[in-house]
């Protein structure tokens, strides 16, 4: 079997992180086991235990590895969007929603499963590194501001994640109001716009 193989190269831990990926994007944090884990890996249900103490530690690398896999797709759209600020902040919201779209199960380990970001250092400091290219973003768009007329900037950082986690969970993945006749992308942008224009950033 495929998973034997990886097993016995060394690579059971990124196994079980796939199959776990794989197994929440199918049936939610919840709904899987470690045993089932191990399975789709193609290994016995013992062997996760060198690497996991319960299927909750699983979760919290797969939660980890998905806060990696943002922080640097939130760096590359930001940097793809300089030198306009308001190009390269607004990437960031789109980002979001792809990221959502493109890892699932990452997602939801990250922001459906319960998992207590604060309780794990490591993970609260990649969930600090990605939310920090938000307010990094922020800061340069309000620099030519005078500085008694800037927002602060992780307050904003903290309402724009906010606005891009409520479309998700509101109007993308099948959710219960993505019957809307405008795509999730468009929604999320429109948003941001009057967002934006509401603290003077941008013109009406």
């Amino acid at each position: 079997m495929a998973g034997r193989k990886t097993y016995h190269h060394g690579n059971l831990r990124e196994a079980l992180i796939e199959a776990a990926a794989d197994l929440i994007e199918e049936a939610g944090p919840q709904g899987f086991t470690l045993a089932e884990a191990a399975r789709r890996a193609g290994v016995s249900p013992a062997a996760p235990y060198r690497h996991f103490q319960g299927r909750e530690d699983l979760i919290e690398a797969l939660a980890l590895r998905g806060f990696e896999i943002f922080a640097a797709r939130l760096a590359e759209a930001h940097n793809k969007g300089r030198p306009n600020p308001l190009a390269a902040f607004t990437r960031l919201g789109g980002c979001y929603l792809d990221f959502a779209q493109d890892f699932p199960g990452y997602y939801m380990a990250m922001f459906e499963s319960g998992v207590a970001i604060s309780g794990n250092s490591d993970l609260a400091r990649a969930a600090d590194r990605a939310l920090s290219v938000l307010v990094d973003a922020a800061s340069a768009l309000f620099a030519s501001l005078p500085a008694e007329k800037r927002p602060p900037a992780r307050m904003v950082a903290n309402h724009i994640w906010a606005m891009s986690h409520g479309v998700v969970e509101l109007f993308s993945r099948g959710k219960p109001g993505s019957r809307t006749p405008y795509a999730p992308a468009d929604m999320l942008e429109s948003g941001v716009i009057i967002y934006l224009r509401g603290l003077g950033v941008m013109d009406a």
